[in-house]
C-alpha cells in the first residue's frame, strides 16, 4: 500500500495590471508584467510531523498551496492559502530544530533563518509583538528578548516559535518585507502526521500578508481539475465575471466570541433543492456573545453548520435522497469526527451526482450552490461489504467543535470569490475556473 498522500490544489498567483491604483495599495511601476506564481502537486511522505494523542482527530486532506520565495538569497517555500488565519509561518531550521522542521528539511521543504541575510527576529518591545489580533497573546522570551508565538487552530493542529520578518518575492514588484512566525515545531492532526511547510495567513488582521502587502482586493477560483486555479492579488475589473456582492458583517460592538478580522457574511438561509429549510433567524445569526458568525475560510476542507441547521440539513437531505442512496446507517460513524450524514455506494460506481437536490446557501445580495460531485466526498478506506462510504460535505459544527458556521474551499471550487476590503464585501460568479484562466491569459 503506497504511503498517505497530502493532495494540495494548484492554484497560480498572479496580479494582473490594473488602470489606477487603490487606496491603500503602493502605485505599480509603468509597464510592470503580471506576476505569475505557478503551483505544484507535492506528495509528502507520512509520519513527518509528530502528533500529540490528545489532539482531535479532526483534520484536512486536501490544502490549497502556494509557493513563494523568501529571503536574500531567495528561499522557495511552501506555504497553505489560509483566508481564516493571521500571522503567516514558516518552518525554520536552526542549528537546534525540532522533530517537525527536521522532518520538513529532509524534504528540503523549510526555510533556513541563517543563510538569509535579510532574516531578523523581532524584539519584545516591538510594535509588531504587541499585536492584538492574534487568538493567543505573543509572548515576550525573558533570555533572548524575542518575541515568541504560538498558534493552534480547530483541527487540532498547533505551531510555536519566534516573530521574525525577512523579505517576500512578489513578481516584479519590489520585495516585501514582512513578518511572520519562524516556527521550530509544529504538530499536525492527520492520523498520519502529514507535513506542512508553512501558511499564508491572509485575513485581515495587521499581521496578515493581506495587510503587510497593502492589498485591499484579493480573489481566487479553486479548481476541481487541480490544474487551473487562479489567485489574483490587487485590483482587477473582469467583465466576464458579473459579480454579485454580500457585505462583510461587523458587529457595532465588539463581542467575545467574534472573530473581527475574519470574513464573515451573514447567513441568511439554506435551500435543499426547492425546498427552505425551517431554520430561525436567530439560528443563523451570531448571539449575543458573537458564537455564530459565518465565514469564508479558503483553509478548511469542508463546510460547517451548528448543530440546529446542521440537524435540518441532515433530515431534508436524507429525505431527498432517499429513493436515491442507501443511508449508511451507522450511528457511530462520522467522517473526521463531524460529518456523520453518509451513504452506501456499490464500489467501482460514482453516486448519482447529477441527480442530488443542491444545497444553496443565501446571504444578503448573494448565494451559494452546491451541486454534483461537491455534494459527496468518498471516505478513504471505508467499506460495507461490496459497498464504499460517502458523506455529505457539510459537517456538525457542535462535533468539532467550532462556534461559527465556516464555508471550506470543498464547496469554493469552480466559484470565482473575490475579497474586497476596500468597500467591505465579498463577490461570488460561478465559473469554470480554467475558462477564467484562459480569459485571464495565463498559459495552464
Amino acid at each position: 500500500m503506497p504511503p498517505p498522500l497530502l493532495v494540495c490544489l494548484l492554484i497560480f498567483l498572479v496580479a494582473v495590471p490594473r488602470p489606477w491604483p487603490v487606496a491603500g495599495e503602493p502605485p505599480r511601476p509603468p509597464g510592470a508584467k503580471p506576476r505569475a506564481f505557478p503551483l505544484r502537486a507535492r506528495q509528502v511522505p507520512a509520519g513527518a510531523l509528530p502528533r500529540p494523542p490528545s489532539k482531535l482527530r479532526f483534520h484536512h486532506n486536501v490544502s490549497l498551496t502556494v509557493s513563494l520565495a523568501v529571503g536574500t538569497p531567495p528561499q522557495n517555500v511552501t506555504m497553505v492559502l489560509d483566508t481564516g488565519s493571521e500571522l503567516s509561518w514558516l518552518l525554520c531550521a536552526t542549528g537546534r530544530q525540532g522533530s517537525a522542521a527536521a522532518g520538513a528539511a529532509a524534504m528540503g521543504e523549510s526555510f533556513r533563518p541563517r543563510a538569509s541575510a535579510t532574516f531578523a527576529p523581532v524584539p519584545c518591545g516591538s510594535a509588531q509583538c504587541s499585536s492584538r489580533d492574534l487568538p493567543a497573546p505573543l509572548s515576550c522570551d525573558g533570555a533572548s528578548r524575542q518575541c515568541r508565538v504560538s498558534l493552534s487552530y480547530a483541527d487540532g493542529s498547533a505551531s510555536d516559535g519566534a516573530l521574525a520578518t525577512d523579505v517576500f518575492a512578489v513578481g516584479d514588484a519590489p520585495p516585501l518585507r514582512s513578518a511572520f512566525g519562524c516556527m521550530s515545531t509544529a504538530y499536525d492532526s492527520s492520523p498520519d502526521g502529514v507535513a506542512t511547510a508553512g501558511l499564508l495567513g491572509m485575513n485581515r488582521g495587521t499581521l496578515s500578508f493581506v495587510t503587510q502587502a497593502s492589498t485591499r482586493r484579493f480573489s481566487y477560483c479553486i479548481s476541481d481539475r487541480d490544474d487551473a486555479g487562479v489567485l489574483l492579488l490587487g485590483h482587477s475589473d473582469l467583465p466576464f465575471l458579473p459579480l454579485n456582492y454580500t457585505p462583510l458583517y461587523q458587529p457595532t460592538l465588539p463581542l467575545p466570541y467574534f472573530d473581527r478580522v475574519a470574513y464573515s457574511v451573514q447567513l441568511l438561509g439554506i435551500r435543499v433543492g426547492g425546498e427552505a429549510l425551517p431554520i430561525p433567524a436567530s439560528v443563523l445569526a451570531p448571539d449575543h456573545t458573537g458564537a455564530g458568525q459565518t465565514m469564508v475560510d479558503s483553509g478548511t476542507q469542508f463546510t460547517f453548520l451548528l448543530g440546529d441547521a446542521y440537524s435540518a440539513l441532515k433530515a431534508e437531505f436524507l429525505k431527498q435522497t432517499k429513493p436515491l442512496l442507501p443511508a449508511l446507517d451507522d450511528p457511530s460513524f462520522a467522517f473526521q469526527e463531524a460529518l456523520d450524514t453518509c451513504f452506501r455506494v456499490p464500489a467501482g460506481r460514482p453516486p448519482p451526482s447529477a441527480r442530488l437536490p443542491p444545497v444553496t446557501l443565501l446571504f444578503n445580495g448573494a448565494e451559494m450552490s452546491v451541486a454534483g460531485d461537491r455534494l459527496l466526498y468518498k471516505v478513504p478506506g471505508e467499506h460495507r461489504g461490496a459497498d464504499g462510504v460517502w458523506c455529505l460535505t457539510f459537517g456538525n459544527a457542535d462535533m468539532v467543535p467550532l462556534t461559527a458556521y465556516v464555508i471550506g474551499h470543498h464547496h469554493q471550487m469552480n466559484l470565482w470569490v473575490e475579497h474586497d476590503l476596500e468597500r467591505g464585501r465579498v463577490g461570488l460568479a460561478p465559473v469554470k475556473c480554467d475558462v477564467a484562466s484562459e480569459r485571464l491569459g495565463l498559459m495552464l
